[in-house]
């Protein structure tokens, strides 16, 4: 479909205004800060969602007038998505987001699709309510994700090797999981990993109270060292927590601005503090490991938890460069993030898509239509839009997706 296609009443570019969400680990101030974005409550803004997602949609304009993107989609399926997009997924199928933490997030795990399809068909058929607190899942699908940093952004991200924890857990010295480490050093596979996992997420009374109390004292004595720091840190965010165990157990980064991660279906991970751009499926499951005071699913997390070690020379992921441009390649065809420099650039749709003016005004034309962007503001382009061309004083966030 070319831009010869497009409905009467579909512009090439839609300017996007997008909700925030209120999460209480949101911070105050990046927004405003990095966006002028205003923040007239004081309440914390966690997440701007762009995109079509039942719990927080985007509104677009066009003729002067403005609708959900939902509504927009469902009024020209074909033209707004692609044909082929449309018969792939049926709907938008990827969220973006600005993410500003300001506290951790919980350690988290997402289920794969097919897990996803199992554990949402079997909740639903045992009627438990979509909003209940022991929901697991809230839709079929999974959930992979990329973080792409504007500020140093701290996070967890995949299992360290065994022996690196091992070594860690050897240095803390805990009495009261010394069995436990033992048991570890004896299996030092995916099977003893898993079942070191489980105990640590099982710990209780006592024997709880007093690892935590050995881990706290240890880690306040050694905080010039990442790790035991960011633990000293969240501790006075979930007290008592087994998730404070999670940075022994994970591989703990701070990305750069400019740099990204991928996080994958069945590997534990979390945001402590910063903030990025954020693209995913268009999923809300989250089964939690610690760092939460919200429900945990032992076995279902365990379920859906591949307990092997992320080297570390995979948790950055590296751009594929076609000249100045970053394309952030990944295994899954729910979305693509590239980001655009300052210039001059002709783009064609094979998607729909969604443009994040990151650092400077934005103009995109198509012929004798045009829409300007602020820094901090967003752009819908319709798959039918075909070619169009980008003008940027900035950085530019490109999302779309593979069908």
């Amino acid at each position: 479909m070319s831009s010869r296609d497009l409905p009467s009443s579909l512009p090439p570019f839609l300017p996007m205004h997008n909700p925030i969400q209120g999460y209480d680990w949101g911070s105050h101030d990046a927004l405003t800060r990095l966006f002028g974005i205003p923040n007239p409550d004081g309440k914390p803004q966690a997440e701007l969602w762009m995109g079509a997602h039942p719990n927080g949609c985007s509104e677009v304009s066009a003729a002067g007038s403005s609708q959900t993107l939902s509504t927009l989609i469902d009024a020209a399926p074909a033209a707004v998505l692609g044909e082929a997009t449309l018969a792939r997924f049926g709907s938008l199928p990827f969220l973006f987001k600005v993410l500003c933490a300001e506290k951790a997030l919980s350690i988290q795990v997402h289920p794969s699709k097919a897990q996803a399809e199992v554990g949402f068909a079997k909740e639903e058929a045992a009627g438990i309510p979509l909003k209940a607190g022991n929901r697991n899942y809230k839709d079929p699908n999974h959930k992979p994700e990329l973080v792409f940093a504007l500020t140093p952004y701290q996070a967890m991200n995949g299992f360290r090797a065994i022996p690196a924890i091992l070594a860690l857990f050897v240095r803390v010295n805990l009495p009261a999981l010394s069995e436990l480490t033992a048991a570890l050093a004896a299996a030092r596979n995916e099977a003893g990993l898993q079942h070191f996992f489980h105990q640590l997420l099982v710990l209780e009374g006592t024997r709880k109270d007093e690892a935590l109390a050995g881990l706290l004292a240890y880690a306040a004595a050694h905080q010039d060292e990442e790790t035991f720091a960011l633990i000293t840190g969240l501790a006075a965010q979930y007290p008592g927590d087994v998730g404070l165990f999670s940075p022994l157990l994970l591989n703990v980064v701070t990305l750069q601005p400019g740099q990204a991660m991928f996080l994958d279906a069945c590997t534990p991970h979390a945001y402590v503090r910063g903030t990025g751009l954020e693209i995913m499926a268009n999923s809300d499951n989250v089964l939690r490991a610690g760092l939460t005071p919200k429900y945990i699913d032992v076995a279902e997390l365990l379920d859906c938890t591949r307990c092997v070690a992320k080297p570390d020379d995979q948790i950055l992921l590296s751009p594929r460069l076609e000249g100045t441009v970053q394309h952030f390649d990944v295994p899954v065809p729910d979305f693509t993030f590239s980001v655009y420099p300052a210039g001059e650039h002709a783009l064609t749709t094979a998607s729909a898509e969604i443009l994040f003016a990151i650092d400077g005004d934005v103009l995109l034309k198509q012929g004798d239509e045009t829409l300007r962007l602020e820094k901090g503001q967003s752009a819908f382009v319709p798959a039918a839009t075909g070619r169009y061309q980008l003008l940027a004083e900035g950085r530019v966030a490109r999302a779309g997706n593979r069908s």
